[in-house]
């Protein structure tokens, strides 16, 4: 499957791409479990669940219990020598079996650990879809062979809680007069205008205007670790119609259909 047919899925309601998750327990917090698998299950259906690590280790207890309840299989790996990381070279291998099932569209690497790079590089090699999860301190290399990367900080309890709390308001009738924002605002990231408006000017149509998905599109490619949750709004959508300084936004209707879709220029 094409790497574009799975980035434009991201946004999309029709989730059907096969992930292979693959986590390093060496490089990943127990903590965002819930908030990671949620944020998965957007792209598509996680396949396969794999944990990679030494669980005998006390810095290993907080996932072993979260492991049934969320039905990760555990790869228990010693560590052989002092130095050696031999978690790593087990989830890579794995990997690379995995790939040449052909049975995946593709694959969510769950560490900060640059050693990862040239894997995620080897699966976009193949035109699949590598989707990266990972802590703030993730050196740029890993973060930019991604599709896609997520900052985990984003996937903490308390920076859902809010997203979560908003569903039932909606069916109940509630209205909000602002667009909603998670409940973790100072991210400590100051916002790239510069650099999105150069993505807004090279996703634009021959009228002046840039559909959302495209402009969303495009933002990714050009940093696969873009997300406006770091900059305290849940979707991309809610950033833009809140950033009234920079944007000027409209919706039209959808040919043939009751939706209707953002298109925005610069202001």
């Amino acid at each position: 499957m094409a790497p574009s047919r799975s980035i434009a899925k991201m946004e999309s309601d029709d989730s059907t791409l096969r992930l292979a998750v693959l986590i390093d327990a060496d490089n990943a917090q127990a903590a965002v479990i819930e908030g990671l698998l949620a944020e998965i299950a957007r792209f598509g259906e996680a396949t396969v669940k794999r944990i990679y690590g030494d669980f005998t280790a006390p810095t290993s207890a907080s996932w072993k219990k979260v492991l049934q309840q969320y039905a990760i299989k555990p790869v228990q790996q010693f560590a052989y020598t002092t130095g050696k990381n031999a978690t790593d070279s087990t989830l890579i291998i794995d990997a690379m079996d995995l790939l040449y099932t052909r049975k995946f569209d593709g694959f969510c690497l769950i560490t900060s650990d640059s050693d990862f790079t040239g894997l995620a590089m080897r699966l976009r090699e193949e035109g699949l879809t590598v989707l990266g999860f990972g802590e703030k301190k993730t050196p740029d290399a890993f973060r930019n062979a991604c599709h896609k990367f997520i900052f985990t900080e984003v996937l903490r309890p308390e920076s859902i809680t809010e997203s979560a709390a908003e569903l039932p308001a909606v069916k109940r009738g509630r209205k909000t007069a602002t667009p909603a924002k998670t409940a973790t605002t100072d991210t400590g990231h100051a916002f790239p205008k510069k650099f999105v408006l150069a993505a807004l000017d090279q996703s634009i149509d021959d009228t002046g205007w840039a559909g959302l998905a495209a402009f969303g599109s495009y933002l990714t490619k050009l940093q696969p670790d873009f997300d406006s949750r770091l900059y305290g709004y849940k979707k991309l959508s809610d950033l833009v119609k809140a950033k009234t300084d920079i944007f000027i936004t409209e919706e039209r209707q959808l040919p043939g259909t009751h939706r209707k879709m953002l298109y925005l220029r610069a202001k």
